[in-house]
């Protein structure tokens, strides 16, 4: 059973999926986990396969919808804010907290792609989350700041200049999230992101394929993992592909696993399995999430 609900992150009304387990009794307290999708997507998508097949298996899921994008408020549109997209996090645990049926100290998260950089840092400083799920977890500022410095200076001094001319009453500047020349891409990444959100395999109206160009300068300097090996001590699993592309998941993932605190945690390598193929390809999705119910089931009861 799946209900469209909104909650408050502060002025801006967020759009969330909740998915209640099969055989639902609202007299009973279950375990719930926030699911987060990655960068460009919306609730629908990937973040819909992981909560509806974990409610499945006996959970209360809730796929939140980005600030500023989807079916989410906020203005101006089309803002990748990862202070924004974090704080959504801790606001949908704040929702679930209000739920008669979900005992709030059986609340875990689940991240995919960007999302699973977002839940790992929001679980830092947020403790009622007490299990991390990742699925392809990247660190968005990683992969927006890789390079030589003096190109990365270069991008924020555009987008210096850009604001100043949106200031001055120019029209915003809006940048596709995948370009459409990478249908052809020889890099795995870019092109199956191609496939994934510009076609039928994965495309949804809710994601537009926009991005606000000066929001980049706020993902530039962001770090997920920054202070991970201090202050990520709940149980961890991370689910990552071997056969990576530019965005490195697989990399990110072998570097939480090294540095997080958690005394509990562990990495499951698919290594025939691309990014995207753990986006929505039952062969690695339906084991991705076997092995995260026994996660959330050891660690959230």
């Amino acid at each position: 059973m799946k209900k469209n609900v909104t909650f408050k992150n502060r002025v801006i009304d967020v759009a969330a999926d909740l998915y209640l387990p099969t055989g639902f009794d609202e007299n009973k307290k279950y375990a719930a986990i926030v699911v987060v999708h990655p960068g460009s997507s919306c609730k629908e998508q990937t973040a819909a396969i992981y909560a509806g097949k974990l409610a499945e298996q006996g959970f209360v899921t809730l796929a939140v919808n980005a600030s500023y994008q989807g079916e989410s408020g906020g203005e101006p549109r089309d803002i990748e804010d990862p202070a924004t997209r974090v704080e959504d996090i801790r606001c949908a645990v704040d929702f679930l907290t209000t739920l008669p049926y979900v005992d709030e100290e059986r609340i875990g998260g689940l991240g995919i792609c960007a999302g699973g950089g977002y839940i790992v840092n929001a679980a830092m400083t947020e403790r009622r989350i007490k299990a991390v799920g990742t699925s392809v977890g990247a660190n968005i500022g990683r992969v927006n700041n890789e390079g030589p410095a003096e190109e990365v200076v270069k991008v924020l001094e555009m987008i210096g200049r850009q604001r100043t001319a949106e200031a001055r009453g120019a029209e915003p500047l809006i940048v596709p999230w995948v370009a459409a020349e990478s249908k052809d891409a020889e890099d795995i990444d870019l092109r199956e992101a191609y496939e994934y959100y510009l076609t039928p395999r994965g495309q949804h109206p809710n994601s537009t394929n926009k991005l606000r160009f000066i929001s980049m300068a706020s993902v530039i300097a962001f770090d997920a993992f920054h202070m991970v090996d201090k202050l990520l001590t709940q149980p961890l699993q991370i689910i990552v592909g071997a056969k990576g592309g530019v965005f490195k998941s697989f990399q990110d993932g072998k570097e939480l696993y090294k540095r997080a605190a958690s005394k509990e945690k562990d990495l499951l390598v698919f290594e025939n399995a691309s990014h995207y193929d753990l986006y929505d390809n039952p062969e690695y999705v339906n084991p991705a999430v076997e092995k995260l119910t026994g996660f959330y089931r050891k660690y959230l009861g």
